[in-house]
């Protein structure tokens, strides 16, 4: 469905959730590199690659106290505390404790040199209120605009996954971010995850402001088309993150974080192909795809340096045609019924 989503626009463009109240950038800055994903990244680098994304009209920030084993969280506070507080957006995580320690490994779940605070799962009531105040204290920030829980479902905890829902549920841990917004400390909550199941799980069981759905979405892989019409029908509004699926869209070799399959690599192939047609960079429609579709209000990116930020908001910004769009459509390079970006 050619030009069905909304406009394209700019990366800074503020876009509305369904509810009202919280607008985010149209372009957020993933910041887990921030806290050293997969290569070190020393302070100057990481608060310059914050002040570029400033700098460039990014006004939506999304960390977790997981990032570094709470790195990233602090050098994202550092950064923001320069600013007006009205002038951005922040997310940040709960599901994880992060809890003292004497040493840790010098690579732990692809973060090198994390500080000393691995994680301990917990998505209970009283987790999550801790959790919350110990993100205030490390981003100096009373307010949060959205609380994420972070990594529930089997994706993350296979056999172990009824258990944290429990938790989450009938443990209390959704009552908890309820009270936190309804006492005006958040402005909304809502998961942060890399799968679609869990997400149409907990919107049976809460009323989410918004879902950040990491690699789910993307212009390599559409599966979860039925979730992000679920959100449109319910009013939530769908983050996308992870829009070069770990990589492989952004010429690397990993897909969902493990080496791609000759069968992903050959579909990304094609789609290059189609790409190079109409000289248009895959990195710029991979950025630009998820937009198309009318439950998404922004697309988080990571960066590990300002030129990356240049290049991601240049990308963003850059027209591209309806016929490619419609090219991508009609030799079924994306799935039946994708909405897709309207061109420019």
């Amino acid at each position: 469905m050619v030009g069905s989503g909304k406009v394209h626009g700019s990366a800074s463009e503020a876009r509305s959730l369904p509810g009202g109240g919280l607008s985010l950038s149209a372009l957020g800055l993933g910041c887990a590199q921030m806290g050293g994903l997969f290569r070190p990244m020393p302070l100057d680098d990481a608060l310059a690659t914050l002040r570029a994304a400033w700098d460039l009209g990014i006004r939506y920030f999304d960390t977790a106290p997981y990032y570094g084993y709470t790195r990233s969280e602090r050098r994202v506070g550092t950064m923001l505390s320069e600013q007006d507080r009205a002038a951005f957006r922040i997310s940040t995580k709960v599901g994880r404790l992060m809890v003292p320690a004497e040493a840790v490994g010098a690579e732990e779940f692809g973060y090198v040199a994390p500080l000393p605070f691995p994680p301990r799962y917990d998505y209970g009531h009283d987790a999550i209120l801790r959790s919350f105040e110990d993100s205030q204290q490390r981003l100096g920030l009373a307010h949060v605009d959205l609380l994420y829980v972070h990594d529930i479902g089997r994706y993350t905890h296979g056999d172990a996954h009824a258990a944290h829902w429990q938790a989450l549920t009938s443990g209390g841990g959704f009552r908890a971010l309820e009270r936190l917004r309804s006492e005006g400390r958040i402005g909304g909550f809502g998961l942060g995850v890399n799968e679609a199941a869990v997400v149409a799980d907990a919107l049976g069981e809460a009323d989410l402001d918004a879902v950040l759905l990491a690699g789910r979405h993307t212009l390599l892989e559409q599966a979860a088309l039925p979730l992000l019409d679920a959100c449109a029908r319910a009013g939530t509004a769908v983050v996308a993150a992870g829009p070069f699926n770990s990589g492989i869209l952004a010429g690397g070799a990993t897909f969902d974080y493990a080496a791609a399959s000759p069968a992903i690599v050959e579909r990304v192939s094609a789609l290059r192909a189609a790409c190079r047609a109409f000289d248009v960079p895959i990195t710029a429609a991979a950025l630009q795809f998820p937009l198309g579709h009318p439950a998404v209000v922004s697309v988080v990116a990571g960066a590990q340096s300002p030129e990356q930020v240049r290049a991601n908001v240049a990308d963003f910004d850059r027209p591209l045609p309806a016929d490619f769009w419609a090219t991508l459509a009609r030799d079924g390079l994306v799935a039946d019924g994708t909405p897709l970006p309207a061109g420019r």
